[in-house]
């Protein structure tokens, strides 16, 4: 794919670092340690360093892979979770290494502009009426194919990580709004998609969003992204590119996704 020259690019993923905002049970995120230094005395010119990185693949910016989530004990697709699916080495199906690279257009929707907020905080959840307000406001439509990415100011605070991990989220009535657009994925710059502790009334669960994005509709989940850019710059569409690692069996994988407008 050619990139026109007058195309910015928009690096949307969070720095990496032990004790930034990690969801409570993915603890403790991220570890990087040197193993081989730079030292004097070797018997050549050339030294070399390099190190050992410890991660959940639910720290950072980071994608979630269709396993991650289940209902009932079921999968996307029915797969019923045994043995055979489930092992000590990670899932035998709709793991991390089966999510094609993410190449399609994107549509930021500014929910924190949209109700005039520098963030949006617990208990202030996103709801179906703030996506259709945001489509309106910002003339994009969300359309079957595309990656949509909810912006709720977060992403600015995540050097602060006691605040950022209080941000609101998603209802299960946005998360279903975007289902039905037929979306391949979403993503949004808090940790969680879904607002964090909140049991859903009709689902009767935590992240409802999860269930019904991953499980009932097999669509993809970014957590953690950087879209302060993109929303300064009010590049509401875009080219929207996000490879997922191969990590076989893994229940997400960290990316580095961009964004690319003219």
């Amino acid at each position: 794919m050619m990139i026109p020259a007058n195309a910015h690019v928009y690096d949307l993923e969070q720095p990496r670092y032990f004790g930034a905002p990690t969801f409570p049970s993915h603890a403790p995120g991220y570890v990087y340690t040197l193993h081989r230094h730079h030292e004097r005395g070797m018997n050549e010119a050339r030294t070399g360093a390099s190190g050992f990185m410890y991660t959940t693949e639910h720290s950072g910016t980071h994608i979630d892979a269709l396993c991650h989530q289940a209902e009932h004990l079921r999968l996307y697709g029915g797969v019923e979770i045994d043995a055979r699916i489930q092992t000590s080495q990670g899932f035998t199906a709709l793991g991390a290494e089966t999510i094609e690279p993410l190449v399609t257009r994107g549509i930021l929707l500014d929910i924190a502009r949209l109700r005039g907020v520098d963030r949006i905080g617990a208990g202030q959840p996103i709801t179906q009426e703030d996506l259709e307000a945001a489509e309106r406001e910002q003339g994009v439509v969300v359309e079957q194919g595309d990656v949509a990415l909810l912006r709720t100011g977060n992403g600015a605070l995540w050097q602060d990580s006691t605040t950022y991990l209080q941000a609101g989220g998603a209802s299960a009535d946005a998360s279903s709004w975007l289902a039905s657009r037929g979306v391949r994925a979403v993503g949004a710059d808090n940790v969680a998609w879904d607002e964090v502790g909140v049991v859903d009334p009709d689902l009767k669960v935590t992240l409802p969003g999860h269930v019904i994005l991953l499980v009932r509709h097999g669509i993809y989940i970014i957590e953690n992204l950087f879209l302060e850019e993109l929303a300064r710059d009010q590049r509401y569409e875009f080219t929207f590119i996000c490879l997922p690692l191969k990590l076989r069996g893994a229940t997400g994988s960290p990316v580095r996704p961009i964004a690319i407008a003219s």
